[in-house]
């Protein structure tokens, strides 16, 4: 048995979220460099590069990549050979929490869905457990904006819909709300499961590292095809039109009832705030 302290969880959780908000991606940065380079867009190449520089000047720490330091969401891998010392729920809250004052992060949580009271540090964090095998500890950490989680949409498709209605459903969903996602966005597609299930796959799909393709070669091939489409409703970056909307579509599948095909899009913005932890 593997013992981690959870001290030791707070202070590399709160490390990695005070980072992610300030440091963009490498493989952020080189897909906006790339698109800058295809985009044809005079206005689109402008919204282009005036997220480069915002990069550039959030990595000096004064202040985040993006006003909305979001929702945080952990997914959390425990090995069944590792025990945690202290509580691991209090001690992934507390690193969301000392990230939140230490970095002066914008309070972005409301304690209640309808009465909307700030809770005034960012917690609590949204946290998906699992447990696998062995000694690994891992938690991938992910921020979310309100602008691109409310572009987010799910369906249950009958199996008659198919891979054309897996895509035109997609496809329309971004061309109805990334104007409002900060585009270029990327885009995660959760393919099959349950109700429950799709969503969490979409949002996996946002943790892989842009450009990454599906080991299915079906799955890949059809997020090429996805990514043509939305490059090609000339939304452009910003919503400034042009020929760069989405830097990436990921999709995670799993399998589902034989009566229906559930699919949900998971949006998320240039910023794409996504961290990693092991211990």
């Amino acid at each position: 048995m593997r013992s981690i302290a959870a001290s030791d969880i707070t202070v590399a959780v709160a490390a990695a979220i005070m980072e992610m908000h300030f440091q963009i991606r490498p493989d952020v940065k080189a897909a906006l460099q790339t698109a800058l380079e295809q985009e044809g867009s005079p206005l689109g190449r402008q919204a282009l590069e005036l997220l480069l520089q915002n990069a550039q000047m959030a990595s000096a720490g004064v202040l985040p990549l993006c006003q909305d330091t979001g929702l945080t969401i952990l997914f959390v891998d425990i090995g069944q050979e590792v025990a945690v010392e202290g509580s691991l729920e209090e001690a992934l809250q507390t690193g969301v929490r000392q990230a939140t004052v230490k970095s002066r992060l914008r309070h972005s949580v409301s304690a209640d869905p309808l009465k909307r009271m700030n809770t005034g540090d960012n917690t609590p964090a949204v946290i998906h457990y699992q447990v696998v095998p062995g000694k690994a500890f891992r938690v991938q950490i992910m921020a979310k904006g309100g602008g691109c989680e409310n572009a987010s949409t799910q369906a249950m498709l009958l199996p008659s819909a198919g891979e054309a209605g897996v895509a035109d459903f997609v496809v329309n969903s971004v061309r109805l709300n990334a104007a409002t996602a900060c585009p270029p966005v990327i885009i995660g597609v959760g393919l099959g499961g349950s109700f429950d299930t799709a969503p969490l796959l979409a949002k996996k799909a946002l943790l892989r590292t842009i450009g990454e393709s599906a080991a299915d070669p079906g799955l890949s091939k059809l997020e090429k095809e996805i990514l043509a489409r939305i490059n090609r409703l000339g939304i452009g970056p910003q919503g400034w039109g042009g020929s760069i909307t989405a830097l990436s579509v990921a999709i995670e599948a799993a399998p589902c009832h034989i009566a229906s095909l559930p699919v949900a899009v998971n949006v998320d913005c240039h910023s794409h705030r996504v961290a990693e932890v092991k211990l």
